[in-house]
């Protein structure tokens, strides 16, 4: 054989070795390829999938509605939830005069400390005096009436300290009651004293509220 043609065939061989081996590593790598795409992620990225839960509804609690259409801004129409939201939503109070002012300075004396609720039914029987025609009927004339109020001496209150917490309190709870925006736990009563007394009244009892004892 001559040489020219050994050196072909040998030259030949390697060409024919060289594609072989190509050929496997394709194989591979698309091997290899073809598994990485079907790991799950944190096989192939090292990294755990984020899982996000499907949006779920938030139960709100329902409102008790106060009375009327009693609200707890001028700029909203949602209820107020408690007598204390709607005593915040009245504000700064403003400089009062004539039966509001008598109607504030009675609930600030008879029942300043108290609770809101005590304050309002004592607002609410000063109110209900005034519309009952057995009493004056101004809110004024029915606090400064002789011997109903303790606090009033000499036909005129004590001086009010405007500045505090029970001033402002008094004053929205009597605008509340002017307004009839909550219902009293003594709604009716024309009558009330306090715990420490016990008159003989033949009147219905309707509720006792902190210090006070509310009769119709």
């Amino acid at each position: 054989m001559s040489f020219r043609l050994k050196a072909a065939i040998a030259a030949a061989f390697a060409l024919s070795v060289s594609a072989a081996v190509m050929a496997s590593d394709m194989s591979i790598a698309s091997e290899t390829l073809a598994s990485a795409t079907t790991l799950p992620i944190e096989a192939a990225t090292g990294q755990k999938p984020v899982i996000f839960a499907a949006p779920r509804e938030v139960a709100q609690p329902l409102a008790s509605a106060p009375k009327g259409d009693a609200v707890l801004s001028s700029d909203s129409n949602v209820p107020a939830r408690s007598l204390a939201a709607l005593v915040d939503a009245q504000g700064a109070p403003e400089e009062l005069d004539g039966d509001m002012k008598c109607l504030a300075g009675a609930v600030y004396f008879e029942a300043k400390g108290e609770s809101l609720e005590g304050q309002l039914a004592v607002a609410r029987v000063i109110i209900n005096r005034a519309k009952s025609g057995r009493f004056a009927s101004s809110l004024c004339g029915v606090v400064y009436q002789p011997s109903q109020f303790s606090f009033v001496r000499g036909g005129g209150m004590p001086p009010i300290r405007t500045e505090s917490r029970s001033w402002r309190e008094a004053v929205a709870i009597a605008q509340i009651a002017a307004q009839d925006e909550w219902d009293s736990l003594a709604e009716g009563a024309l009558y009330f004293h306090a715990r420490r007394v016990s008159p003989a009244w033949g009147k219905t009892k309707l509720a006792s509220i902190d210090n006070h004892i509310f009769y119709r």
